[in-house]
């Protein structure tokens, strides 16, 4: 039984991160219970449980179908279930009115919430802390595109990024084992 005023897992997150983080966690722990699939950058409801928190049903009841990650989250994080987290995070002064920043209080609470270690480590870390896997890949990159920035940039620059993280592992090239001087005299032609 908990204690009255006690802090479940998504007032917990909403101190460590924000909005997103509680979106992040919901995602998480409702995949994590099987009742998500996060395929790619999809999600999709594959059941409801009886006693879900209004934030678990908020986020099954906006994907009855396959949607995109990226906007289910968004659409959580404006939703009145997350608002209702803010508004009674401030009205226990734990956050500012605006909901943007902890207090002094707040700051306190969350670092007694780490030190009990009764929460999942996503909850205080979001996606990051999770091992490699789909979970993670498909939280993670639920980031929106930023404005005015084209799509055909961002796969560059993930393409640029996969290829550094494969050459990074070969030994072939590592530091300046380059044939080419610029300068000096005695380069190699």
């Amino acid at each position: 039984m908990e204690e009255p005023g006690a802090l479940d897992a998504y007032d917990v997150a909403f101190l460590a991160g924000g909005t997103r983080r509680v979106a992040d966690s919901a995602m998480i722990a409702l995949s994590e219970r099987g009742l998500l699939k996060l395929g790619g950058s999809r999600v999709r409801a594959l059941g409801e449980a009886p006693s879900l928190h209004p934030v678990d049903r908020a986020l099954i009841a906006s994907c009855p179908r396959s949607r995109s990650t990226t906007s289910v989250l968004a659409a959580l994080q404006r939703s009145p279930e997350v608002r209702e987290i803010a508004r009674r995070l401030a009205a226990r002064s734990l956050v500012t009115v605006s909901g943007r920043r902890l207090t002094r209080q707040g700051r306190r609470q969350l670092r007694a919430a780490e030190r009990s270690e009764g929460f999942p480590d996503y909850v205080f870390g979001g996606p990051t802390a999770l091992p490699h896997g789909p979970v993670r890949r498909g939280v993670v990159s639920a980031r929106p595109v930023p404005s005015g920035l084209g799509r055909a940039l961002i796969r560059m620059g993930r393409a640029l990024d996969r290829d550094s993280d494969s050459d990074a592992g070969s030994d072939s090239d590592a530091g300046s084992g380059s044939d080419v001087s610029c300068g000096g005299g005695s380069g190699n032609y």
